[in-house]
């Protein structure tokens, strides 16, 4: 049956570690990463991609940091935007390619993404998502300066620049993207969590923050009516006293049960915390299953014979 699956690819999909990163080896990373994803769309599955872009943001940055006073400044979320363009040009051709390699009559769609987020948002009186490149101190002190960010010293020495995080509330083109899922195009959205944006009298300002994509995935999932939620991580499963002689993967679970064992600090802000919240707020929204693997799992994650699956707990009690 064709199930609507919205799929979070993590950073480490397109950009791995000990690679230079150039865009050559994106392109490669993202051909490998979709090898996956064919046989979900030859199934007939209704298929929205979101992505992480960290690491092409900080990259951006440096080349705004070092054309400064050649080439016009871009603020932050012009950075996020260019980069959706970017990562999205890039995943939807290496798609549409391979789809007509294999004779699959699909179209692939790249939607640059808006979120709207609360300007009451306590995240706006708390920067603390790092950006962009390390600083010194000097760097740090000039950009606090001239610039006016804020900067925090992650490490003895070493310094980078940090903005808000807020919660995303609404994805603004959330309308078109519904529309194109319906007709049935594959869709890339709201990469490195969308374009932060306050909506003040139905007008969309931007603001200078990061959203995490985990986050807005479950919000885009959620109103999209999405059956399955898959955040693709680097691991096949979700693991208790993970990095423990007694560590135990997680198959299937309820969310009561997840709420409890990231109470009890199983799942660290700086590992598989978000991606637990993540899983967490869109089941909240009435969502029916997340599934939590890597990517060389994730067709069986969407069929159940592989990953994490999380669900609510009254479909939990039917396994009983």
């Amino acid at each position: 049956m064709s199930k609507r699956i919205v799929i979070a690819f993590g950073g480490n999909a397109i950009l791995q570690k000990g690679q230079e990163g150039n865009v050559h080896e994106q392109f490669a990373n993202t051909r490998t990463a979709i090898d996956r994803i064919v046989g979900l769309i030859r199934e007939g599955h209704k298929i929205v991609i979101t992505h992480g872009n960290g690491p092409q943001v900080g990259n951006m940055m440096i080349r705004v940091d070092r054309s400064r006073g050649f080439a016009y400044d871009l603020p932050l979320g012009v950075c996020v935007a260019d980069t959706q363009g970017e990562m999205g040009y890039m995943i939807a051709q290496s798609l549409q390619n391979r789809l007509i390699r294999e004779k699959i009559d699909r179209e692939v769609v790249a939607v640059v993404t808006q979120v709207v987020v609360d300007r009451e948002d306590p995240a706006f009186a708390h920067p603390t998502k790092p950006i962009g490149p390390w600083l010194t101190a000097e760097q740090a002190e000039r950009g606090r300066r001239d610039l006016g960010w804020h900067t925090a010293e992650v490490s003895p020495g070493r310094f980078r620049r940090v903005v808000p995080s807020p919660e995303p509330r609404e994805v603004v083109e959330l309308e078109a993207i519904r529309a194109c899922v319906d007709r049935g195009h594959v869709v890339i959205a709201a990469g490195g969590g969308g374009v932060p944006v306050f909506n003040d009298a139905d007008i969309t300002k931007g603001v200078e923050a990061v959203i995490d994509k985990d986050l807005t995935s479950a919000v885009l999932a959620s109103r999209l009516g999405a059956d399955v939620f898959a955040i693709v991580t680097g691991e096949e499963h979700v693991y208790l006293d993970y990095g423990q002689p007694t560590r135990r993967a997680l198959g299937r679970v309820s969310d009561v049960d997840c709420r409890r064992w990231l109470e009890e600090g199983q799942f660290p802000e700086g590992s598989m915390g978000p991606k637990i919240h993540a899983a967490l707020a869109y089941l909240d929204r009435q969502g029916r299953e997340v599934v939590i693997t890597d990517i060389a799992h994730l067709p069986d994650g969407v069929e159940g014979q592989a990953g994490t699956h999380i669900h609510p707990v009254q479909q939990s009690l039917d396994w009983d």
